[in-house]
């Protein structure tokens, strides 16, 4: 249950920063930056923080479901299961949202792809650090 809360938590948090940060690179926002723009940015995405939770909970819980099941498969370290979830989420995000707009190509790929890599590489690793039980060690 730990797992679940965790990703329910920090995913779609990450998540609707990593995506808003996405769209505006993408706009030309971040030409010119000064303070005041970066201000702009951090009040912006505390206003759609409640979108981010709203339409982010359900793909974090799905990737958090994925996760657990991976952490159930004993051949699998942890290290791997992070880089498994890290890859469905990269490609899940990239293809939902990649090839959206007029400009579609490789920097609209691979950030929106970020977008669902991170939180899901984060929250599984935090899952492991803080939700996983500790396995007993087996003398062979």
């Amino acid at each position: 249950m730990k797992r679940y809360l965790i990703f329910g938590a920090i995913g779609p948090f990450v998540g609707g920063f990593l995506m808003l940060f996405a769209a505006t690179v993408t706009s030309g926002y971040w030409t010119e930056t000064n303070w005041s723009e970066i201000g702009k940015f951090l009040a912006a995405f505390v206003k759609t923080l409640q979108y981010s939770y709203l339409f982010g909970i359900v793909p974090a819980l799905m990737i958090g479901a994925i996760d657990d099941i991976l952490s159930h498969v004993k051949r699998i370290a942890p290290v791997a299961r992070i880089l498994i979830v890290g890859a469905i989420g990269f490609a899940a995000s990239s293809l939902l949202y990649g090839s959206r707009g007029p400009d579609t190509g490789a920097v609209q790929f691979l950030l929106y792809g970020i977008v669902g890599m991170v939180p899901a590489m984060l929250s599984s690793w935090l899952a492991h650090r803080y939700a996983d039980a500790p396995r007993p060690v087996h003398s062979t």
